[in-house]
This record gives C-alpha cells, sequence and structure tokens, in this order.
C-alpha cells in the first residue's frame, strides 16, 4: 500500500499535473484572435510589458503569461518594431508575436507631384496627418537644418525630390524631409555636375523654372534652351512663375502689372540672372533638359493654348506668334512676356 501512495505521489500525479499544464498550456497556445482584423499601434518607447498588457486588455491575445513567456524563449522581448500593424483575424498568440517582430508597419503614402514648391509638399503632408504645414515650412527655412543636409541653397526648395513616399504615421517632419533630400541625391547624383557655366546649385535653380514654365513635357528641352541662350546673351528670364514665387505667402492667384515692376529677388522681370533659389522641386527630367539642353537659338516661347508653345529667335517673329495665339485673350496667363512688360 505504501509503494502504491508512493508510486502514486511521485509518478502518477506529476504526469497527471504535467499533462493537465500541458494541455492547458496547448489549448491557450491554440487560441485565436476572434474578431475582424484590427490595427494595433506599438508607440515609440513601448516596453513589451506595456503591449502585452494593451494586448491582453483589447483580448487579442489570450493569455499575457503564456505570450510573456514564449516572447521570452524566443529571445524577442526587445526587439518591438514601433508602428501601426494590422492583426489578422483568426491569428494564434504566436503570429501576432510574429506580426509585431517580423511584420511590416502600416505606412501612410504621399505623392508628391513634379513641380509643387515647399508650401505645397507641406499641405500634402499635413493632409495625410504628419503634422502642421507650419512645421514643415519652418524647417525648410532653418539654417542649421538646411547646412546640416548640405544643401546650398537659402531653403531646402528644390531638393525636395518629386516622388511617392511612405512613412509610419508619427513621422517627424525633421525625418520626413531628411529622407526627401536623400532622395534627391539618391536620384539626381553626379547628374547636374558638369554644366558650362552654371554651379550645381543654379542647375536645380534654373531646372525648378523649366518645369513651372513646361506645360507639354516633350518641350524641357526647348524651354531649357531658351532661358540658357538667354541667360548666356545676359537677358532676364522674365517668367511668370518666378514673380508668383517671391510673393507666395500673399499670392491669390493674379498676378498684377505692379508686381513686376517690384524689384525681389525672385522677380526674373527686373533682375538680369537666375532668382535667389528653386521655385519648386523639379524632376529629374526638367534637371537633365538644364543639363542637356536642345541645341537651339530660340530667345521667346508664347502659349498655343493647348500645353505646347510656339518658339521664336527675334522679337519681331515673337510679337507674330504673340498676335496668333494670344489676340484678344484677357486671361493673364496667356499674355507674353513683352505685353506683360508694356
Amino acid at each position: 500500500m505504501v509503494k502504491k501512495t508512493l508510486l502514486f505521489m511521485f509518478v502518477v500525479a506529476p504526469l497527471i499535473a504535467a499533462t493537465l499544464i500541458g494541455g492547458t498550456v496547448w489549448f491557450l497556445y491554440q487560441q485565436k484572435y476572434t474578431g475582424p482584423d484590427v490595427v494595433f499601434t506599438v508607440q515609440q518607447g513601448d516596453t513589451f510589458g506595456v503591449v502585452n498588457a494593451r494586448l491582453s486588455r483589447e483580448d487579442i491575445i489570450s493569455n499575457p503569461r503564456l505570450f510573456h513567456w514564449m516572447a521570452r524563449y524566443k529571445g524577442v522581448m526587445g526587439k518591438l518594431r514601433a508602428g501601426p500593424f494590422t492583426i489578422p483575424s483568426q491569428s494564434k498568440m504566436e503570429d501576432v508575436l510574429n506580426v509585431l517582430i517580423y511584420g511590416q508597419p502600416n505606412l501612410n503614402s504621399v505623392t508628391v507631384p513634379e513641380g509643387r514648391n515647399m508650401y505645397q509638399v507641406a499641405q500634402l503632408f499635413e493632409t495625410a496627418g504628419f503634422g502642421p504645414k507650419e512645421t514643415f515650412v519652418e524647417l525648410c527655412k532653418d539654417p542649421s537644418f538646411i547646412q546640416s543636409l548640405g544643401v546650398e541653397g537659402p531653403t531646402l526648395e528644390g531638393y525636395l525630390f518629386p516622388e511617392t513616399y511612405k512613412f509610419v504615421p508619427g513621422t517627424t517632419a525633421r525625418d520626413i524631409l531628411t529622407a526627401m533630400v536623400q532622395q534627391f541625391r539618391k536620384r539626381v547624383g553626379d547628374t547636374n555636375k558638369g554644366h558650362p557655366f552654371l554651379s550645381p546649385h543654379e542647375v536645380i535653380v534654373l531646372a525648378s523654372v523649366v518645369e513651372k514654365e513646361t506645360g507639354a513635357k516633350e518641350e524641357r528641352p526647348q524651354i531649357a534652351s531658351v532661358f540658357t541662350n538667354r541667360l548666356r546673351k545676359r537677358m532676364r528670364l522674365e517668367s511668370d512663375p518666378t514673380t508668383i514665387y517671391g510673393m507666395w505667402e500673399r499670392y491669390t492667384g493674379n498676378i498684377r502689372k505692379d508686381d513686376l515692376l517690384q524689384l525681389t529677388p525672385y522677380n526674373t522681370y527686373k533682375i538680369p540672372a537666375l532668382p535667389m533659389g528653386p521655385i519648386a522641386n523639379p524632376s529629374f527630367e526638367a534637371i537633365q533638359a538644364v543639363m542637356a539642353p536642345a541645341t537651339t537659338e530660340f530667345l521667346f516661347f508664347v502659349s498655343k493654348n493647348d500645353g505646347t508653345h510656339q518658339f521664336t529667335t527675334n522679337y519681331a517673329d515673337h510679337q507674330r506668334a504673340v498676335d496668333e495665339w494670344q489676340r484678344n485673350r484677357s486671361n493673364r496667363a496667356g499674355k507674353s512676356w513683352r505685353q506683360l512688360k508694356q
């Protein structure tokens, strides 16, 4: 009888207990999150304990102790990634852990079109939920931040490369702008070096003007040739978009004759040179057009009202083109450079 008792105490009972414990653990391990797909956000700096408790409260995991043991056994307790993650329905605890450790955080996508300026870029990111546009603009004008990114100009204008970007919600304006400038370096690289008479920064300045003046993308090399020819002859560029940029923060959609008479670093109707800095963020193709403009003697162009232009080499031909394409047009945007000056 004593032997049977001892056998039960030291062999059978432990086996039963182990079986029960193992069965319980296996049962809990197999439990699945049965709700709909849910987005669970790990905040920057969250400890594993904080995340574990929240997962339990939100009924995404069935047992926080087992979840803790699982993460500890796998050696991943300190490897949580910050960001929002989608937890699929029917996920077991191991699936949840794998999503938070190895999964890709949900990203917000923002497309920055070619030719947008820094104010418009700031608005795009504000709309996408990345913070107030004022923060972006202030950083774009911050001398120490500009210097830290190795940008030569007075602002980051021209170096916020047009692209589709994907960022984790909560990414700071500083990190976003840094990524955009890095993308500029990656895509442009040394492409804008070695121009016959423009510095690398001046190439970006002129490319931004070409971008804003181009309706039909295939005309970029011709537009670039016009401005290059004018610069060589020390003629004023006389570009509306540069003047508009110089008054952007008070621009209401209309430009008046008085605006063209204002002496500002961006009014190319008054200054016989490039504007002080870029007026937009040009495409790679606009930069290429400045580096390799079409070989022409064009000095003028006028809109044909369909996105393309009539190019001419002298003022008399230009006036005839103006008469042909812009006669009786009251729209300010349709008037030629010379009409605007008179």
